[in-house]
């Protein structure tokens, strides 16, 4: 509610009667209603895999919740778990997503660039190595997906990852092997981290057969070999890639070249690694291949391994389908019935939502639903015998995959959607952080093409621009106790020491005198340095805060926050102020009947400040397009200092000059400053409502000039200026700026070897 009168009191324009929260049932119902034709439809399916398991919140994380290897809530370590649980398939719709990135025009490059990679398309050969019970004890294939199929001939060993089958069938009865195996499921998952890492790995007492030659290879479990990505397997060639390489040298085991670089000349591969010799290029060593190129070879490898059955190419993508069964107390319910004789069973539609209860305490012991006999026990839909509940809960970014579709959804409880969310939808522009690149983006634009394929909407997209806004900085203090770790406290608590230019030099707890370090930080409840946004509008106004951010900084930069600046931002308000109603008390009585302006020659001084305000305003209104607020706030400035300096020796046509200048200014406000603007516009005599106002037009003529000013340079230095005319030949300028005193003065009587003229903006003499 706090929040909430913030919000009302900062003056956004916000529908509320569309105020929805999505932890209540009203809400989640529909997201269970929608699970639940997911399953009819085949787009949700339950299956048992091995996951990623947070130790301390005790429940799966999505891959895109795993972040350098930990947990992205707690940042623990996370681990590989096999366990059972429902499963979105995004993958269904991996194609789609990467092909539609084209058509979003609106997007910042840099987040399409992080989905792209994050979907991850790639185009190569699936290549299945035989196995038989004299090598592994039972007969099958182990399947390795490659982009370089070219180097197959190059494969001297093959790796696995620590939860691969055959990982776990070779750890039976090897103790070492399973605590390595062990080792490796609490390291890192993140592929960015498998480049930097040691490598390591240890063999088995397993082969496999090349399907090509017939040579034996052995397997090795390897820390650098994903599950999550292809087979979790890799067919190695040490000498054409860089990861195995660095594996083979280690471990002393064989790297054979079979791909000679066309771009550059080595005999054989040896240490240190070089990039080129994982280039493409002429294939050596490789039997019938050899002097096929790379990409022939691909080819021609790819067709005989499909001829005896032991591979093909195929696309694969780097994205896995969404897990969305969590183990955790708040979240929205999975609507499924687990009965004995009947199986897993979806909860009828009349019996939703499924209602989450409200006063479990969590104990750290795992998901307290679980424990809760009154919220599982039930009975089964289809035979009547009793039945338990499903206690894992859906992932918490199920809820806000789709929020946006409800707003735009006519009140009432009859649907998800209705025919107003295709009217309203796409969202026209959207802001989120970039962190939200391969979570919550990704899976709206799933969500929305889901929802499209079940016939509730007609669109592609949910969101037509993006704008990913910075983050706002603030100087965070701190104690490092003896322990570790850092206690932070509030500025009001410290006396803090400034040079003259305010700058901080140091900082000590009013309490007792404690030292405290600071920094430069992102604003955070857990570091004590957020604002109050009421505070500051109770001490400056909303206005004030909203100017102050929108100058600050561009948008989709980080913003510092600063107290004098918000201080400049009440001063010009200020300025603004008294300026309208000054205008409004004094020149407005000097108007005339019958306004001229635009339509006649004003007087020199006059037009200069017209012709800044329609520069300003042509500018501002770029910039509004391009989100670049914070100029549209500096041209507003610039717009005042001209109306403030304007010569009043002509009342009528400086009180019409006035008139349209400060209208102008007023509505550019507007969108930053809706309070102030609104009350002068009406206090000025311009309307009673500033929203129901044309959005000002550019006056061209007025952006005419009959004379323009040059920098006058002598031997690159600044020495004056000089004036000529706007449509000046380049002969006539180079006399003008000749006869010039300063450049007479400073040439004192050498001639000018050479003239440089840089078209409406300098002339340099070079002498």
């Amino acid at each position: 509610a706090y929040m909430k009168q913030q919000l009302k009191s900062l003056g956004f324009a916000i529908d509320w009667r569309r105020e929805l929260a999505t932890c209540k049932p009203d809400y989640y119902k529909w997201n269970q209603w929608f699970f639940l034709r997911m399953l009819e439809k085949g787009i949700a399916e339950r299956k048992t895999q091995v996951v990623n398991w947070d130790p301390v919140d005790q429940t799966v994380l999505a891959n895109e919740q795993v972040i350098d290897g930990r947990g992205w809530r707690t940042g623990a370590l996370v681990e590989k778990r096999e366990i059972p649980g429902y499963y979105l398939k995004i993958t269904d719709y991996a194609e789609e997503l990467l092909a539609d990135l084209d058509t979003l025009d609106g997007w910042p490059e840099r987040v399409r660039v992080m989905q792209k990679n994050w979907i991850g398309r790639s185009e190569g050969v699936d290549v299945h190595f035989p196995y038989d019970l004299s090598t592994t004890g039972k007969a099958g294939v182990l399947k390795v997906f490659t982009t370089r199929a070219d180097t197959l001939m190059g494969a001297t060993y093959v790796a696995v990852a620590a939860e691969h089958p055959l990982a776990q069938q070779a750890a039976q009865g090897d103790a070492e092997l399973a605590a390595f195996i062990a080792e490796c499921q609490h390291g890192s998952q993140a592929e960015a981290d498998m480049a930097t890492m040691e490598k390591k790995g240890m063999p088995t007492r397993l082969r496999v057969v090349h399907p090509i030659s017939g040579e034996y290879l052995p397997v090795w479990v390897a820390n650098y070999v994903l599950m999550g990505y292809g087979e979790g397997a890799v067919m190695a060639v040490p000498a054409h890639d860089e990861r195995d390489f660095a594996f083979a040298t280690k471990y002393k085991l064989p790297i054979t070249m079979v791909v000679a670089s066309t771009q550059n000349t080595y005999d054989d591969v040896v240490a240190p690694w070089m990039d080129a010799y994982a280039e493409p290029g002429k294939l050596v060593n490789s039997g019938k291949y050899n002097g096929l190129r790379s990409l022939e070879a691909i080819d021609a490898i790819a067709a005989d391994l499909d001829t005896k059955g032991l591979g093909a190419k195929r696309v694969q993508f780097r994205l896995r389908d969404w897990g969305v069964s969590r183990q955790r107390y708040w979240g929205c319910p999975i609507p499924i019935i687990h009965c004995d004789s009947c199986g897993a069973v979806p909860v009828p539609d009349e019996q939703l939502p499924v209602v989450l209860p409200e006063d479990c305490v969590p104990d750290g012991s795992g998901n307290p639903l679980a424990k809760r006999e009154d919220f599982l026990a039930c009975d089964c839909p289809k035979c009547g015998k009793p039945g338990r509940r499903e206690t894992d809960t859906m992932d918490t970014f199920v809820d806000s995959s789709w929020y946006y579709a409800r707003y735009a959804t006519a009140q009432g409880d009859a649907s998800m959607v209705d025919g107003e969310t295709n009217y309203w939808m796409p969202v026209d522009q959207y802001i989120g952080g970039i962190e939200h690149a391969i979570l919550h983006l990704l899976y709206s634009r799933f969500w929305t093409k889901a929802m499209r394929d079940i016939g509730l909407v007609n669109y592609r997209e949910p969101f037509t621009n993006l704008l990913t806004q910075g983050m706002v900085l603030n100087n965070a203090f701190f104690h490092k106790p003896e322990g570790g770790g850092k206690n932070y406290f509030w500025e009001k608590d410290i006396e803090i020491g400034r040079d003259a230019k305010g700058h901080i030099t140091g900082a000590t707890l009013t309490a007792d005198g404690t030292v405290l370090e600071h920094e430069l930080t992102t604003m955070s409840k857990s570091k004590n340095n957020g604002v109050d946004p009421q505070s500051l509008i109770e001490q400056y106004g909303a206005d004030t805060a909203r100017f102050f951010m929108m100058f600050a900084a561009p948008p989709e930069q980080t913003l510092e926050w600063s107290d004098s600046g918000v201080e400049g931002a009440f001063r010009f308000l200020r300025r603004v102020w008294n300026f309208g109603h000054r205008y409004a008390t004094e020149m407005r009585a000097a108007l005339p009947a019958e306004r001229t302006l635009g339509k006649g020659k004003l007087p020199e001084a006059l037009a200069d400040v017209r012709r800044e305000i329609h520069s300003c305003l042509k500018q501002a209104n770029y910039d509004f397009g391009k989100h670049q607020f914070n100029t549209v706030a500096s041209a507003s400035m610039k717009m005042l200092n001209a109306l403030e300096k304007a010569p009043a020796d002509n009342a009528a046509a400086h009180a019409e000059l006035t008139e349209e200048g400060l209208s102008i200014l007023l509505r550019l406000l507007n969108p930053i400053t809706p309070h102030i603007a609104h009350t002068l516009w009406r206090d000025c005599g311009f309307g009673d409502d500033i929203l129901n106002a044309a959005w000002p037009e550019v006056d061209e003529n007025a952006l005419v000039q009959d004379e323009i000013e040059l920098m006058l340079q002598i031997n690159g230095k600044l020495r004056g200026s000089i004036k000529v005319a706007a449509d000046a030949a380049r002969d006539a300028i180079e006399q003008i700026a000749l006869a010039d005193a300063a450049a007479v003065k400073t040439m004192d009587g050498k001639p000018a070897r050479k003239i440089v003229v840089v078209p409406g903006r300098l002339v340099n003499i070079v002498c």
